[in-house]
C-alpha cells in the first residue's frame, strides 16, 4: 500500500505517469511457466489532473487499467485509462473539475449538477471477470465494461436493465461449483443512504435474485464474503451523512464510538432474514473466504483494529493514530442458532500482515487451508539507501502462505529495494488447493522501474521463477485479478 499513499504527495511511485502503453513480448527474467494461459488484470487510481483540494484522499485519482497477457511462455503488455464519464469532462476542460472523495457538493460548478454516481465515478479500485466480460468497479457507482484485449472502455454495464441500486460493490463473489455472482450496491438509493441491494447473477450474467433492507448506520461496505449457504457484510466505524457532505467534507469520517457489524443472510433470503451481528471497533476492509459448519458460520479476514486511512478523518478531531491502523490475521464464528447478536473473535497469527488478501478462487465459499497476503517482515534487509530518497520508510517485501490446518508461514521475498503490491492466485489446471502461482507487482525503487513477480506457490522460500520487467513505473494499483483465456474472449 506504500505506492497508494505516495499518491497523497504524488511523487515516487505515486507521482503522475499519464500515458498510455503498449508493450509486445515484455523482457523476461527467468522462465515464464508454459501452463499460464490468460492475463492478469489491475486497476489503480493515477491523478490525470491535480486534485482540486491537497487533502482529497488518493481514492480519488481516475481509474487506470493494466493487463499482462500469457500465452506460451510469453507476455504482452497494456495500459489505458479507463474512459470515464468524469475524466471524458475533466479532458474536454483540460483541468480538474472534481471536489472531495464522493462529494459532488465540492464539484466545480460546471459539473455539480450531474449528481448521478455513474457521472462521476473515477472507477478505480479492482478489475473483474464474469460471464464472458471484463469490468473495472468502484462502489460508487455502475461498473464499466472493458475489452478484455486491448483495454478500451465499452462504457457503464446494469446488467440488462436488471441492476437498480445507483451503486455496484467493488467485491463481487463467483461461486465456483456453480458459477453465480454475488453482489451489493450499498448507498443504493444515493449519497448517504442506508439502503442496501443485495443480487445473484447466473454465469451467464443474467439477474436472477433481489433482495433490499438497510444497514445498522450508513457506512462503508468495501468487501462481502460468500458461503455455500450464506451472504457476509461486514463494516464498521466509518460514518457519513447528508450534513457531512452539505459541508463540504470528504465522504467518510472515523467514529471510535461506533460498533463493527456483520450482516448474515442466506443466498436465497429475503430482507427479513438479515441478522446483523456486532462487534467492537473495527475497520472491516477486506476478507479472505467464510465457509459454514453446521449452524455456525466462519470467517477469515485482516481487519484492522481502528481507522486505516489518515485521509479519512477522525470525526471527534482527534489526530490519525498509526499505532492503532494494525491488521491481523482474524478468525471470526458467528453462531447463527444463539440469540446472541455478537461474533466471537480470534487472531491466529501474531504479527500484522496487509489487508489484501486472497484464497485460491476454486475454494471461495468452501473450508480452504490457505490464506496469502502481503507483509513486512523485519528479519528481511531493506536497503533504504539503494532505494532512493522517495522510498518508503519500511517496505512491504513479502508474500505470505498461511496455513490454517499446520499454523506455518511460507513465504516470498522480493528483495531489499522493492515493495509488493496485492498479490492475486492463478490455479494451475484442475488441482488440489495451493497448486498454482502467486502473481502480483514489485515497485523496484532503486531502478524507478515496476516488475511482474511470477512465483510458485507451494515453493515461495525457492523465489520467483519469472519476473517480466517493464522499462517504467506503473501507477498504482489498488486491486488485480487473473482471468484465464477459458473464461474472457483473449487473442
Amino acid at each position: 500500500m506504500a505506492d497508494l499513499f505516495d499518491q497523497a504527495t504524488r511523487r515516487g511511485f505515486g507521482a503522475p505517469t499519464r500515458f498510455e502503453a503498449d508493450i509486445d513480448d515484455c523482457e523476461v527474467l527467468g522462465k515464464i511457466p508454459t501452463d499460464l494461459n490468460g492475463a492478469f488484470y489491475r486497476v489503480g487510481g493515477d491523478w490525470y489532473y491535480p486534485p482540486l483540494f491537497p487533502d482529497d484522499a488518493p481514492l480519488n485519482a481516475d481509474g487506470y487499467a493494466s493487463s499482462f497477457r500469457f500465452k506460451g511462455g510469453k507476455v504482452d503488455f497494456h495500459g489505458r485509462w479507463v474512459r470515464t464519464h468524469r475524466l471524458e469532462a475533466q479532458k474536454a476542460a483540460r483541468r480538474q473539475l472534481y471536489g472531495y472523495y464522493r462529494n459532488p457538493n465540492t464539484d466545480d460548478p460546471s459539473v455539480r449538477d450531474l449528481l448521478h454516481p455513474n457521472l462521476r465515478t473515477v472507477s478505480n479500485t479492482a478489475p473483474f471477470a464474469h460471464a464472458g466480460r471484463l469490468f473495472s468497479l468502484k462502489e460508487d457507482g455502475l461498473p464499466y465494461q472493458l475489452d478484455p484485449n486491448t483495454l478500451a472502455t465499452k462504457g457503464t454495464w446494469d446488467f440488462h436493465g436488471k441492476w437498480k441500486s445507483e451503486t455496484f460493490t467493488a467485491h463481487p463473489k463467483i461461486d465456483p461449483l456453480t458459477g453465480d455472482m454475488i453482489a451489493i450496491g450499498y448507498e443504493a438509493k444515493g449519497l448517504a443512504t442506508d439502503d442496501v441491494y443485495l443480487y445473484t447473477a447466473d454465469k451467464q450474467g443474467n439477474v436472477r435474485h433481489e433482495v433490499r433492507f438497510k444497514q445498522p448506520y450508513v457506512s462503508l461496505i468495501h468487501d462481502m464474503a460468500i458461503t455455500h449457504r450464506h451472504v457476509l457484510l461486514p463494516f464498521g466505524g466509518y460514518v457519513t451523512s447528508a450534513q457531512r457532505l452539505k459541508e463540504g467534507k470528504v465522504h467518510w469520517g472515523w467514529d471510535s464510538s461506533k460498533p463493527s457489524y456483520i450482516g448474515v443472510i442466506p443466498r436465497d433470503g429475503e430482507a427479513k432474514d438479515v441478522r446483523w451481528f456486532k462487534g467492537p471497533e473495527r475497520c472491516m476492509m477486506h476478507v479472505f473466504n467464510a465457509h459454514d459448519e453446521g449452524d455456525k458460520v466462519i470467517l477469515y479476514a485482516p481487519f484492522y483494529d481502528s481507522n486505516f486511512f489518515p485521509f479519512f478523518p477522525n470525526v471527534d478531531g482527534a489526530p490519525f493514530n498509526p499505532s492503532k491502523a494494525r491488521a491481523f490475521i482474524r478468525k471470526i464464528t458467528i453462531d447463527l442458532s444463539s440469540s446472541k447478536d455478537t461474533y466471537e473473535e480470534e487472531i491466529l497469527w501474531p504479527m500484522q500482515v496487509g489487508d489484501l488478501g486472497k484464497v485460491d478462487p476454486r475454494v471461495v465459499s468452501l473450508q480452504s487451508r490457505y490464506l496469502y497476503t502481503s507483509f513486512s517482515d523485519e528479519k528481511r534487509p531493506y536497503d533504504r539507501a539503494a532505494s532512493g530518497p522517495n522510498a518508503p520508510a519500511r517496505m512491504t517485501n513479502s508474500y505470505g502462505r498461511f496455513d490454517l490446518k499446520t499454523g506455518k508461514l511460507d513465504s516470498y521475498y522480493a528483495g531489499p529495494t522493492h515493495t509488493l503490491q496485492e498479490l492475486s492466485f492463478v490455479p494451475r489446471g484442475r488441482g488440489e488447493e495451493g497448486e498454482g502461482y502467486l502473481v502480483g507487482v514489485a515497485s523496484n525503487y532503486a531502478e524507478m522501474r515496476s516488475e511482474l513477480i511470477i512465483a510458485d506457490a507451494q515453493r515461495l522460500g525457492e523465489g520467483d521463477v519469472a519476473r517480466v520487467i517493464l522499462p517504467f513505473r506503473l501507477s498504482s494499483q489498488v486491486h488485480g485479478v487473473w482471468a484465464g483465456a477459458d473464461e474472457l474472449p483473449l487473442r
